[in-house]
């Protein structure tokens, strides 16, 4: 694994950080996710043959990071071309990658992706949702809450189960389920977090769909769904990190400028090593996300799933650190609009709570990689 990042990785980061810069704190979101599109930057993790970039989720989450460093991150890019673009990508019909990776490479379409259940949260086992049978079509039943973005999204990649015609047990399985589906409706959900994308709970009610609406093999199962999970993982990671720089150079700028009898703030030790140490932090945090995304890259899921969720649980916690010292660095600045740093108190803390909380990423590392038994 490489230790220090390319030239064109370099290059990648400077020119993302460029068009951050442009847009702002104050950004358009569908100006912003327009341009990031037409520079390449929304399918640099996609095909050549399907008009992305050719490259990685290690390109792709250095887009997201740069994006959220400059303050205008793009949520939806870990969404459409992290979960459900690679999901196409890996497992998807030459008619499913025809239609979907062009359309979200240069982004004329964009795609949601729902797992969260009320009752299962995204643990893959107790998903209610179902899907069954009834000729050569599907129908498809269940309730997803959580889900980011359905409202501007083409469609939405569903996770439901399907009874293994062997075992005669359910499995997960994938399905593209359009915006406009008869019984498929949305509620938007009423959220304290303020956020260009809002948060829906979604009812499906015996909504057919043809053949050709699962996504890849019927059978692959967990596969095909940690395929998507692993680059969420890291994106979201790359979205914490991000913000935790931006609330970071926030709080350096502000600490180099305000003074108090003559002296700058950051000159004092109790200023400056907090602000120092959510520095460190959130570079070890990339570290680990750079580590992720470079086995999921090189095709070893295993280990891409440790490190993905080490990643994100690290970046996560990091994030929160850092917003938090910004913002009592800034003290009653810090809570205001016009440092842009209150906000960021709700959101960081999306980064530890989802897509998977850091108490299950903790339950994960205790049984698969120390070995230990579970208590559940």
């Amino acid at each position: 694994m490489p230790t220090t990042e390319t030239d064109e990785h370099k290059s990648l980061r400077e020119a993302v950080a460029a068009l951050g810069k442009r847009h702002g704190r104050d950004f358009n979101r569908e100006q912003l996710w327009s341009e990031a599109a037409k520079l390449g930057y929304l399918g640099v993790n996609l095909p050549e043959a399907y008009g992305g970039g050719g490259g990685g989720i290690a390109e792709l989450s250095i887009v997201l990071e740069e994006l959220g460093a400059a303050g205008c991150p793009l949520l939806m890019m870990v969404v459409s071309p992290a979960i459900c673009g690679t999901v196409f990508a890996r497992f998807g019909t030459e008619a499913q990658k025809q239609e979907w990776l062009p359309a979200l490479a240069d982004g004329t379409r964009t795609m949601a992706f729902g797992i969260t259940e009320p009752d299962a949260g995204s643990n893959s086992h107790r998903i209610t949702t179902t899907a069954h049978r009834d000729g050569a079509d599907w129908l498809l039943t269940g309730r997803k809450v959580f889900i980011s973005g359905v409202d501007i999204a083409d469609a939405t990649l569903i996770v439901g189960r399907t009874e293994d015609s062997r075992t005669g047990r359910l499995k997960p399985c994938l399905f593209i389920v359009p915006r406009d589906a008869e019984g498929f409706t949305r509620r938007q959900m009423d959220m304290e977090l303020q956020a260009a994308e809002k948060q829906f709970e979604l009812t499906l009610d015996d909504v057919r769909l043809p053949a050709e609406a699962l996504v890849g093999d019927e059978d692959a199962g967990l596969l095909q769904l940690f395929a998507g999970l692993n680059p969420e993982r890291i994106m979201t990671a790359a979205f914490a990190i991000g913000m935790g720089r931006y609330a970071l150079s926030q709080a350096i700028t502000y600490a180099r400028d305000r003074t108090v009898w003559n002296t700058p703030i950051g000159a004092h030790q109790a200023i400056a090593h907090p602000l120092a140490q959510a520095h460190i932090d959130l570079e070890l945090a990339r570290l680990m996300m750079q580590k992720a995304a470079h086995l999921y890259d090189a095709g070893d899921d295993v280990a891409a799933g440790e490190a993905a969720n080490m990643a994100k649980y690290a970046a996560g916690e990091a994030c929160v650190k850092a917003v938090d010292q910004a913002v009592h660095t800034l003290g009653g600045n810090g809570l205001t609009r016009e440092f842009g740093l209150a906000s960021l108190i709700t959101a960081a803390r999306v980064a530890r709570i989802a897509p998977v909380s850091r108490e299950m990423i903790l339950n994960y590392v205790s049984h698969q990689t120390l070995g230990l038994p579970k208590s559940y």
